[in-house]
């Protein structure tokens, strides 16, 4: 007892407080009493009592109320009730035995211990009634302060159980004195009684408290396990076990997943920002603030202040979304930052446990320590690595739930924007810019979150870091430092390079993603003229391009991963040669080099995030900027319309003047609609008209006057805006469905037999924008949802101008008219129609944004000014059918002397009759069959493709059993990939290269061990102290070593990524060979866009994630390899760990790949939904806000959102998962390792320190492992896909090699010979041809005639076998056209297609694609085809650009573009496929006259549409369902009155 027994604890205690002989120096430690009883006891206390106020909050946080009294808190109540009683019973017993006047003194301890216990338990009775109140189920500090406290009350068992046995031996030995042990017995059963009550009390709080009864929301079957889950299972992550295994059973689907925790959706998180906002707002605007409630519900819905606030409030600047996102979000993450702090202290006490393991086994040869030091050192450096896994798991957990709240705020409060910004703002940026604030802007502060913390992290890390190198090395880390600052420049400008070269490959990317859209567009023209391989090595030409910037790529990645991976050495490197060549004293021991070693390591990490951070930090800060300008962008004014009901009629506008923002529009209006009247504004193109009814919904700017509408609005724009959603949810707009009234409306609207032809009826689906529905079909619907909405108010924008006038008669005797369902309403009719004018109660005249008269139909055509001006130049145009012609003629000519307006009417009239001869064939009106009304609006009935027809009436009986899928759904893969596909994608990058890749890997791995081992040798070699030759022989192999790793890691990275390139080389072209050589019902059945996406998306993962990927796996795994053998080597018992270490390790590793993999593709299905709403609403805003449904909408967002986070929450918790699991692993490997070492009898320090190290690294290691193989199984899905299409189907071959033998010129005569020939779509369809047999003799001119559907199409198809036989044959100069290649048939025939494409390109490329003709030859082929003069007007001539679909050119132009290459061309058959809608009559003329005379002597079939452009032909072929009902010629068939080709020219007026 040498020791001072006068320190104060000494005195408290009454006996010695610490002696370090009998706890350190010592092979059998142990503490003294009174520091068990002092420190060990009170350690805990201090915990909770300095950690009490996180308990405090989650009472005040939480949403539920009064959990039930169950065995769990009453069994917690009890025994803390037994703790509370023993520590008082503690304290009476010391007072009744000892002090005063028994022989033993009574110590402070004796009254200070108890009462110390006493209120700490306390302290903890009282949360349990207040956590059951507050429905709080499980608090983490009151788990960790009995888990704390029961293991530090395990060393004073093992002392009170020693004291009992010596107690026990005095007592039985002879001399037993008259010792009175009582007060020790005592406090022998008390603690043993307290012991276990603690150690009750820490499984009890291992579990949750029921689940509350009152909760803030319903919660449902599907409540996320974490809401009740226990302390230990949410750190540990247990309760996301169940959906890690069911994922792992079977793919995972919507159904499986849990519902959002209330926390973060958008009903909780919106009032919290709204609230911070509109302070933030507030406090820009310097006029008198009103005093606000808190974040402000009116019946449930959060409400944004605007920014721009009233006009008399001066405006400060601009209102961030910085500060109320801090205030919002900045708790939990100050909370995450603290942890991340913890864990950066941890990770440095790491490579300090190293070094004490180092010492401990370096001293086993001279005086070895007491084992249990080992023991103690492994177990430390496991506690810290597992203590540390823990809290990053929390950590990252954290920071991505801010993250998540952080994107649903935003996202909310740009779509609530979007709903109220003013016109001028929408002008500024396109609907494409407002969707990726939210797609781009919003996503990237989620994935800046996690990173955010690294801003003083990173610092604090490399600071550390370098403060213990320096400690071990003195100043010479400074040389390391520098090597690791100088590479940081050198990255940047490689990544530089990188990124232009990037934006180099995404241009030629789209550039052939642009062509191969065209390409397939128009694929059917292409092969009809045999174009496939000039246009195949277009698209390779640019693939070209794209390969050679990929390869720079390439290498100058290789260059960046050679810097990485040779930084770390060089580093080392570096610093070791400065520190042992400055001073001949300084040498490298084993604990100086590996606990560098492991300081260098955690320094890389910080070193490559800083620059990464700060690139991001700006990029954010840009999307904070971008969002600002969004947010305070100005609105509309909602009160520039009153509703005011005093007020005689229910619209009225009084001297308003009104702009679009920028100059006046409208000036002087002064408009009144009286109750249930029918107004009409008239006017030509731009007057106005739209602009006054925009006036009237508020959505102008008001600069004077007065407007006021009272009752509800409806409101049908002139572009109608159709929701994705369902026919019936379109019309509903979101009213209860009545089905009487919605019958009456869909009648009245003329909807019944558009919706009787929808596959699905009125549930189908409608595309975005309204894809699937033609103009006419998207106007009804529109005005059918007004209908339905029954207002009391009516503006009609110009609802009838994209239906056919049959159609737009019956709507207005329906609905508008005096008779319509509307007749008691009062509504507003914009109509360019002079038809419908009689009827209406009041029509207004505008000009030039002014009314320049008013009143009735008669007063205004008696009063001659603007309103007949507007009636005759209304007739010019000749739109009007003959009888409303009529009408309106007597309506004129009823009100007396207006003889010029009679003129231009009977002039209309004669040209209407003209007209209507060339429609009579056509059958079906364009508006009543899906997709029509896209071709020119000046024929507004259109021929529908007879092919369409058909195939739609064929596959109607199967669309009723798919609810109308004619496309085949994409097949999402499901479940793991095949092995195969991995294989296809080695044999792409060729046996030779994967091998080079795999053993230089091999080869960097070995190189880097031996590095390593080296520098062992060098550390334990202690001859080195005296002899500089040696030193400088083993600092010359060390860095022979290090050049050597570093130069295998640069050929591997560099054969990788050249492999990649060429494999995505090989694959693009099997898939670009395929897909040209597809038959044609192929591409009827796969959407463009999809086989697009394949070229676009797949191809691009291949050549760029692929690699990438690729690249980390191959190096982590053998990184993880290395360590294995590092360890085995030092350790070989480590072996026999292994196996179920890597068998626990590969559970993990399938059980997240599958459930991560589905969670990812679930994510991101419900993401675009997001997205499309949004784009949706804003481009209908205007709508949305006419029928004050915003709130609704906002509504639909919020869920959307929801949905979005429910898919994304459990991909965040399956990482976190994996993580925990995985580190565990890892740390298990350290803890072995070390373990093994240590108790191995391991005599060289070297090793020792060479497997710790590398251990330590492991378990970052494996995590990036699992991560990236999932990544793998993701993205080489595409490889599947592009496979699974080079296995599909080809069309016949191109050439033959009998082609070769027929002679140029073939065919010389043009006889066409059809034997009982039948055709038919695809399989599976019914026959289309059944059977057609007729003969052609060379150069007749033959009519094919038909209605529609009845096969004309298909027999030019079947000719160019574009479709192939079914049975029969053609022959062509009597041979059979099935034995010859296709482009050998193809190319000998002509065609003008129906419909004329044109491809982007000069104008020659488009007339010429294979170079062949001279330009002599082109420019004869114009000046026939009467284009010369319009080329020649051409500054590029020949060499103009056509734009895609050959946009810059009229419909006629292009039409003529077709017969200059079919001029081009002349073979002796051509077919003529005739165009209607696209050719005005004199083309029509221009073109039939071209044809006659160049074409003479040759076969020409035409399918006709106008019987007289045939009525001269030799002969006709009448078609009827697929059969020949009459071949003859013409006249023959015309003097026979029963033949049905008479009865086709009687309906045309031709007879």
């Amino acid at each position: 007892m040498a020791e001072d027994t006068n320190s104060p604890m000494d005195r408290f205690c009454g006996s010695t407080f610490w002696n370090s002989t009998e706890t350190w120096f010592t092979n059998d430690p142990d503490f003294t009493p009174c520091f068990e009883q002092t420190v060990l006891v009170w350690t805990p206390c201090a915990f909770y009592w300095l950690f009490v106020a996180f308990d405090f909050y989650y009472l005040k946080a939480s949403l539920d109320r009064n959990i039930p009294w169950n065995k769990l808190n009453v069994s917690k109540a009890l025994v803390n009730v037994g703790l509370l009683v023993i520590t008082a019973l503690d304290l009476i017993m010391a007072l009744i035995k000892k002090g005063g006047d028994s022989q033993l003194p009574l110590y402070d301890l004796d009254v200070w211990g108890p009462i110390i216990k006493f209120a700490t338990f306390l302290l903890l009775f009282l949360f349990i009634p207040l956590n059951r109140k507050y429905g709080v189920q499980t608090t983490g500090c009151q788990f960790l302060f009995w888990f704390l406290l029961v293991v530090l009350s395990i060393p004073r068992c093992r002392t009170e159980v020693r004291l009992d046995t010596e107690r026990g031996k005095i007592l039985s030995s002879e001399e037993a004195t008259e010792q009175d042990f009582s007060w020790e017995e005592y406090q022998f059963a008390s603690f043993f009684i307290f012991f276990t009550f603690s150690c009750l009390m820490l499984i009890l709080n291992c579990f949750a408290d029921g689940l509350p009864r009152q909760t803030k929301y319903q919660r449902g079957e599907n409540e996320i396990p974490e809401l009740s889950a226990s302390f230990l299972s949410r750190i540990t992550y247990q309760w996301f076990d169940k959906m890690a295994l069911k994922g792992y059973r079977n793919p995972l689907e919507e159904k499986d997943l849990w519902d959002l925790r209330p926390q973060d959706s958008c009903s909780e998180v919106m009032p919290i920002f709204a609230h911070h906002w509109n302070q933030n707002v507030r406090k820009n605007y310097r006029s008198k603030t009103r005093v606000e409630p808190k974040a402000q519900f009116s019946n449930g819905h959060v409400t944004f202040e605007n920014p721009h606030g009233e006009k008399n409030g001066r405006k400060k600047g601009m209102a961030s979304i910085m500060p109320p996102i801090y205030k919002s979000f900045g708790g939990v993450f100050m909370f995450g930052a603290l942890m991340k702090l913890f864990t950066d202290v941890l990770t440095f006490a790491q490579p300090q446990v190293l070094s004490l393991i180092i010492g401990f086994v370096s001293d086993q040869e001279k005086d070895p320590q007491p084992e249990w030091k080992g023991i103690m050192y492994s177990v430390l450096l496991f506690i810290l690595a597992a203590a540390q896994t823990f809290i990053l798991g929390q950590y990252f957990h954290r920071m991505f739930i801010v993250g998540l709240r952080i994107r649903t705020a935003l996202i909310n409060a740009i779509y609530r924007k979007a709903l109220r910004i003013s016109n001028s703002t929408k002008k500024e940026s396109t609907v494409g810019e407002i969707v990726n604030l939210m797609a781009v802007d919003a996503q990237r502060f989620m994935e800046l979150t996690t990173y955010l913390n690294m801003i003083w992290s990173a610092p604090l890390q490399i600071g550390l870091a370098l403060f213990f190198l320096w400690q071990q090395l003195g100043p010479s880390v400074l040389a390391g430092l520098a090597v690791m600052i100088i590479l940081i420049p050198v990255n940047g400008v490689i990544a530089s390079r990188i990124k232009t070269y990037q934006i180099r490959q995404m241009k030629y990317k789209d550039e052939r993603v642009k062509l191969m859209n065209e390409v397939l567009s128009g694929i059917k023209v292409l092969k009809l003229y045999a174009w496939e391989p000039s246009f195949e090595k277009q698209v390779l030409d640019i693939r070209d391009k794209e390969i050679a910037t990929l390869r720079s790529t390439a290498y100058l990645n290789a260059g960046t991963s050679f810097l990485w991976s040779c930084a770390p050495f060089l580093v080392s490197l570096v610093t070791f040669a400065t520190y042992v060549l400055i001073d001949e004293n300084n040498v490298l021991d084993a604990t100086k080099t590996f606990v560098s070693l492991s300081l260098f390591n955690i320094l890389r990490f910080p070193l490559t995030m800083l620059p990464m951070l700060i690139t991001n930090l700006v990029q954010t800060q840009v999307s904070v900027n971008r969002i600002n300008k969004f947010l305070n962008s100005e609105e509309l004014d909602p009160n520039s319309v009153h509703h005011d009901p005093s007020k005689p009629h229910p619209m009225t506008i009084e001297n308003g003047e009104f702009s679009w923002g920028d100059e006046i529009t409208l000036r002087n209006i002064n408009i009144e609609v009286r109750k249930s009247s029918l107004v009409a504004l008239v006017g030509t193109v731009g007057s106005g008209k739209s602009s006054v009814v925009q006036a009237f919904l508020g959505e102008m700017e008001k600069l004077a006057g007065h407007v006021n509408t009272v009752g509800k609005l409806a409101y049908v724009p002139q572009q109608a805006w159709i929701q994705n959603a369902t026919v019936r949810d379109n019309i509903l707009f979101g009213q209860p469905y009545d089905r009487k009234r919605y019958n009456k409306v869909i009648d009245a609207c003329a909807l019944r037999a558009d919706i009787d032809i929808l596959s699905a009826g009125d549930q189908t689906e409608i595309g975005e924008k309204g894809i699937n529905l033609s103009g006419g079909q998207k106007q009804r619907i529109s005005l059918a949802r007004a209908v339905y909405s029954d207002a009391d108010l009516y503006l009609l924008d110009d609802p009838l101008s994209a239906v056919d006038a049959h159609v737009g008669k019956h709507i207005f005797e329906e609905v508008i008219g005096p008779k319509g369902v509307l007749a008691r309403k009062s509504r507003i009719l914009v109509t360019h129609g002079v038809t419908f004018l009689p009827q209406v109660d009041s029509i207004y005249v505008m000009k030039m944004g002014e009314i320049s008269e008013s009143g009735t139909f008669d007063q205004l055509v008696k009063n001659k000014g603007a309103f007949a001006d507007f009636i005759i130049q209304h007739l010019q145009e000749g739109n009007e059918e003959e009888e409303e012609l009529n009408q309106i003629k007597r309506q004129i000519s009823s009100t007396g002397d207006v003889p010029e307006l009679l003129g231009s009417v009977e002039k209309a009239i004669k040209l209407a009759r003209t007209e209507s001869l060339s429609d009579s064939i056509s059958v079906t009106s364009a508006d009543s069959l899906m997709g029509g009304g896209n071709g020119s609006l000046r024929r507004r009935v259109k021929r529908q493709s007879s092919h369409d027809s058909v195939a739609s009436a064929a596959s109607l009986k199967k669309k009723q059993e798919v609810e109308g899928k004619l496309i085949e759904t994409e097949k999402s893969q499901t479940g793991g990939v095949q092995f195969a596909v991995y294989k296809h994608y080695i044999k792409s990058v060729g046996i030779f290269l994967s091998l080079a890749t795999l053993i230089l890997n091999f080869v960097f791995q070995a190189f880097q061990i031996g590095s390593n081992l080296w520098l062992t040798k060098w550390s334990n070699d202690d001859r080195v102290a005296n002899d500089t030759g040696l030193r400088d022989m083993y600092l010359g192999v060390y860095g022979a070593f290090g050049f050597g790793q570093v130069t295998a890691y640069f050929l591997c990275s560099l054969t990788l990524a050249l492999g990649c390139i060429y494999c995505s080389k090989i694959l693009h072209e099997t898939l670009l060979y395929y897909v040209f050589r597809w038959p044609m019902e192929l591409f009827d059945t796969t959407p463009i866009g999809r086989v697009v996406n394949r070229f676009a998306k797949d191809v691009d993962t291949i050549d760029n994630v692929l690699p990438m990927l690729w690249r980390m796996v191959i190096s982590q795994a053998f990184a993880v390899l290395a360590t294995i053998v590092v360890i085995s080597m030092s350790t070989p018992i480590f072996l026999t760990v292994i196996v179920p270490i890597a068998f626990l390790y590969y559970f993990a590793q399938r059980f997240y790949v599958a459930t991560s993999r589905q969670l990812m593709r679930l994510e991101s299905v419900s993401r675009s939904p997001i997205y499309s709403h949004f784009s949706e609403t804003v481009t209908g805003a205007s709508t949305i806000r006419a029928y004050n449904v915003g709130n609704r909408f906002i509504d639909e967002s919020d869920a959307k959102v929801d949905k979005n986070q429910v898919c994304k929450y459990p991909s965040v918790i399956a990482n976190r998962w994996l993580a925990i699991r995985l580190e565990m692993v890892g740390n298990l490997i350290i803890l072995f390792a070390s373990l093994f070492a240590v108790l191995g009898g391991q005599t060289n320090p070297g090793l020792v320190g060479l497997s710790v190290s590398y251990a330590l690294q492991v378990t970052q290691t494996l995590n990036w492992l699992v991560r990236m193989t999932s990544d793998i199984e993701t993205n080489i899905v595409s490889v599947e896909r592009i496979k699974e299409y080079g296995e599909t189907k080809q069309e016949a071959a191109w050439e033959l090699e009998q082609d070769k033998s027929k002679p140029k010129n073939w065919p010389e005569e043009g006889r066409v010979e059809f034997q009982n020939f039948q055709v038919r779509y695809r399989e599976g369809l019914d026959l289309v041809l059944r059977g057609v047999s007729f003969n052609i003799k060379g150069g007749e001119k033959v009519g094919i005639v038909g209605r529609t559907g009845a096969g004309k199409s298909s027999l030019t198809l079947a000719l160019f076998r574009i479709i192939e036989a079914a049975g029969g044959r053609i022959s062509i100069d009597g041979v059979d056209i099935a034995t010859m290649g296709l482009h050998m048939l193809r190319s000998r025939l002509t065609i003008i297609p129906q419909d004329p494409v044109l491809f982007s390109g000069s104008l020659r490329v488009n007339l010429d694609p294979f170079e062949i003709k001279t330009d002599d030859e082109i420019w004869k082929a114009l000046e026939l085809s009467h284009l010369k003069s319009f080329v020649k007007s051409l500054a590029a001539g020949l060499n103009h650009e056509i734009a895609e679909g050959g946009e810059n050119l009229s419909v006629g132009q292009r039409q003529l573009v077709c017969l200059a290459r079919a001029l081009l061309r002349k073979t002796k058959v051509l077919v003529l496929d005739e165009a209607t809608a696209a050719v005005d009559l004199e083309t029509d003329d221009l073109i039939q006259k071209t044809i006659r005379t160049e074409f003479r002597d040759c076969t020409v079939l035409t399918i006709a549409h106008r019987l007289n452009t045939i009525l001269d032909s030799d002969k006709v072929i009448v078609l009827d369902k697929g059969q020949i009902t009459e071949f003859a010629s013409p006249t023959e068939l015309l003097d026979n009155p029963k033949s049905a080709f008479y009865s086709m020219a009687k309906d045309a007026n031709l007879v």
